[in-house]
């Protein structure tokens, strides 16, 4: 009965709050549709929803309801959504958008601590942190990791390139080899696909490992890989314009072919997820086994 009290007022507070906010949520899932380096933002409410319902179903929880830290969570929301409407009404709409999605996320947390209560939100600590990948990164911070990721792709193709006996000269974001000068563009950046191998890492790592220090190598992991990928996929592409056909260059591979290298990657990280896991399951059977063993020499001894 708990239970159910406690999630019908959360899907009430939920609609109150996103109907107050209805603009920027709507706002958010139309940028999202309509432009491809925002596309991970259509799969995080139903990720975060799904890993709520199984971590849920494994504690068992019995909701109480946490008045003082769901109303600090609420008026940390309202403040930040006052300050998006009066101080921030001139800046540019998109940091606006960025910060009154933050300020929703956090409304939503403090539905969900309201009516289920603190300690149930510290057992759901990830699924609703991870709905704040819903905000729309502003254009200034998007630029930024462009950038960063062209560099870094253009780097590590280089690095390819000399590592085959490739002469090859850097300048900027353009690599020079023998035959075909390659521009690592905005476009070539794979921010999406890079977005997504992030957002898909981190839940295999909450997943599949229990160890926090475990999870944070995956995912640190994953950021340098989201570059060498993309370093890997121009250095495939100039050597087959240099070595088999120019028009790879133009081709299929080239416009078409990220997914084939994003697979690549994360393959890699499951594999190390696999073997950290692995790791666990060594670790964590000496000590089954041990406590097995005194626990059947107490009965032998005591009968």
């Amino acid at each position: 009965m708990k239970t159910r009290s406690a999630s019908i007022a959360f899907a009430l507070l939920w609609l109150v709050s996103t109907g107050l906010f209805w603009h920027p949520f709507a706002e958010t899932f139309r940028l999202a549709w309509s432009d491809s380096e925002f596309t991970h933002i259509l799969l995080i409410l139903p990720i975060s929803v799904a890993l709520f319902f199984s971590q849920w179903n494994l504690a068992k929880r019995t909701p109480s309801w946490s008045l003082w830290a769901g109303s600090i969570l609420g008026a940390t929301g309202v403040l930040i959504a006052l300050s998006a409407r009066w101080w921030l009404g001139s800046a540019m709409p998109d940091v606006r958008l960025s910060v009154e999605m933050v300020a929703l996320v956090i409304l939503w947390i403090a539905a969900f601590t309201l009516s289920f209560g603190a300690c149930a939100a510290r057992s759901m600590l990830f699924p609703l942190g991870f709905l704040f990948w819903m905000v729309p990164l502003p254009s200034f911070l998007l630029m930024r990791m462009i950038q960063v990721l062209q560099r870094g792709s253009a780097l590590a193709a280089g690095l390819l390139f000399s590592g085959c006996a490739v002469p090859v000269s850097l300048q900027g974001v353009v690599l020079s080899i023998p035959g075909v000068n390659l521009e690592v563009a905005r476009e070539c950046s794979s921010i999406r696909s890079s977005l997504m191998l992030l957002i898909t890492t981190m839940v295999l790592a909450h997943v599949l490992l229990r160890a926090a220090w475990r999870r944070a190598v995956v995912v640190a992991i994953a950021i340098p890989l989201s570059v060498a990928k993309n370093g890997l996929r121009i250095f495939t592409l100039g050597m087959l314009a240099t070595k088999v056909d120019p028009s790879f260059l133009t081709g299929r591979l080239h416009h078409e072919g990220g997914g084939v290298f994003f697979l690549i990657a994360l393959l890699l990280i499951a594999l190390l997820v696999w073997l950290l896991h692995r790791g666990e399951e060594s670790a964590s059977a000496p000590g089954f086994s041990k406590d097995h063993a005194q626990d059947k020499l107490a009965y032998v001894q005591t009968h």
